[in-house]
Formats: C-alpha cells, sequence, structure tokens
C-alpha cells in the first residue's frame, strides 16, 4: 500500500526503529562479551536495559497513535550488525583490535539511532501526536546519553587497549630468548661430555704405553710396573670410555714380561 500521508510515514519510522532497537540489542550483548573495559561492561548492562525499554515505549507509541505495532525491516541495522560480523570473519581480529573495533561501530549505531528517533519525532511533532512525542523523546535521551558515553571514553580506552597489545607483544619477545638459552645449555652439556671423554680416552692409551715399556725389563720390575699401571690405567679411564681397554693392554703387558 503506497505511503500517501504523515501518518503512514510515522508508523514506517516507528517500525523501522522497532526493528532496529530489537537487533540492536543482540549487538550489544555481543559487545558486553566483547569488552574487558569494567566501567564500559557496567554502562553496557544499563543501556541493555534501557533498551528493552525502549522496545516497549516504541509498542506504545504505535497505541497512542491508533495502530498495531509492527516491525519494518531495517537494513540500516542489519549493515550495522554485517559490518561487525564481517570484520570478525575477514580480519581475525584479537580480542583487543575486536574490542577497539567496537566503540567506533558502537557509537555509529547509537547515531542511527539518534538520527532515527529525531526524525520520528519530528513527524509526530508535525501531526500533533503529544503522547507519541514525549515516548520517543524519553528514548532519544537514553540514546544520546550512551553516544556521549562512549565518546568520552573512546580515547581512554583505546590507550588501555593499546598498551593490553604492547604488553602481549613484549611476552613474545622475551619468550624467544628463554627458548635460546635452553638451547645452548644443551649444546654446552654436550661439548663438555665429548670432551670429557676424548681427555679420558687419551689417559688410558699413556698408561697402557708405559706399563708395555717397564714390562720389558726385569721380571720384577715388570711385575710392579704392571700393576702401577693397571691402577693409572684404571684410575684415568674413569674419566673417559675406553677405560677398559686400558686395563686389558696392561694385563697383557705383564704377561709376556713373566714369559
Amino acid at each position: 500500500m503506497p505511503a500517501t500521508e504523515l501518518k503512514e510515514l510515522l508508523k514506517h519510522e516507528l517500525g523501522d526503529m522497532l526493528y532496529a532497537e530489537q537487533k540492536i540489542l543482540r549487538m550489544l550483548g555481543a559487545m558486553n562479551r566483547e569488552s574487558s573495559n569494567p566501567k564500559m561492561k557496567e554502562r553496557l548492562d544499563e543501556h541493555l536495559t534501557e533498551t528493552y525499554e525502549q522496545i516497549e515505549r516504541l509498542k506504545r507509541a504505535f497505541e497512542v497513535i491508533g495502530e498495531e505495532a509492527v516491525a519494518e525491516k531495517c537494513h540500516a541495522a542489519i549493515g550495522l550488525k554485517e559490518e561487525h560480523d564481517s570484520f570478525v570473519r575477514e580480519e581475525e581480529p584479537s580480542p583487543p583490535m575486536l574490542e577497539a573495533f567496537d566503540l567506533g561501530n558502537g557509537l555509529r549505531v547509537e547515531h542511527y539511532e539518534i538520527a532515527g528517533y529525531r526524525s520520528a519525532i519530528a513527524l509526530a511533532q508535525a501531526l500533533g501526536e503529544n503522547e507519541c512525542v514525549a515516548l520517543l523523546t524519553e528514548s532519544l535521551r537514553e540514546e544520546e546519553a550512551m553516544a556521549s558515553f562512549i565518546e568520552r571514553s573512546a580515547v581512554r580506552s583505546l590507550k588501555l587497549i593499546s598498551a593490553t597489545m604492547e604488553e602481549g607483544e613484549d611476552g613474545e619477545e622475551e619468550e624467544a630468548p628463554k627458548r635460546g638459552s635452553s638451547s645452548g645449555a644443551r649444546t654446552a652439556s654436550k661439548t663438555a661430555a665429548k670432551s670429557s671423554a676424548k681427555s679420558g680416552g687419551k689417559a688410558a692409551d699413556t698408561g697402557a704405553k708405559t706399563a708395555s715399556k717397564s714390562a720389558s725389563g726385569k721380571g720384577g720390575a715388570a711385575k710392579s710396573a704392571s700393576k702401577t699401571a693397571s691402577k693409572s690405567a684404571s684410575k684415568s679411564a674413569s674419566g673417559g670410555a675406553k677405560s677398559g681397554s686400558a686395563r686389558k693392554t696392561a694385563a697383557k703387558s705383564g704377561g709376556r714380561a713373566k714369559g
């Protein structure tokens, strides 16, 4: 049915705002969940309650002009919701970045509502619907107060969000050196183990050579040399991996001397 009278346009504006408020009611809940600022969350809770009351006022506004309350699909409210959802899908923001985005998106929502209520109030005034004007004006004042709150707190909130993001970046930078230090400690440990094994091996070889030379002398001297070499080789080999080989070499040398 074509709109040919101002009252029909007022009815359309009221229906548009009714749909928008119902849509925005859900958006406020999402914004509250995505906020980490206690003051902002508290204010969003208050405005959530106000929005429920605004929906009831719009229904009463229909009644006082003698019309049935019918929500008209509001493409602007749908677009504001889609703008939020597409940002989440396409940008995959961190929680602090999404919180920063919500401040701007929330302010756009409030200004749309302010414009809608002002337009409907002008129509109601022109038609002499004073009771309707009073209902809509009460809701308008609440929307203006919410927009003012977001504007006043936006800069401070954004600074807090920025600080949170910087702290997260610093934490990532500190974690990398810790991992590097752990790797360096393991490398040093392996190097020390290899060095110890090499030193022990050299000591064992020296002990074996000494035993062999001593065994080429007389029998008594050979026995003494064998015992000395065996003890020396055993002690030296305890620091390396070749101690068993040193003792075997010393024993064989002593046996040839006896023969």
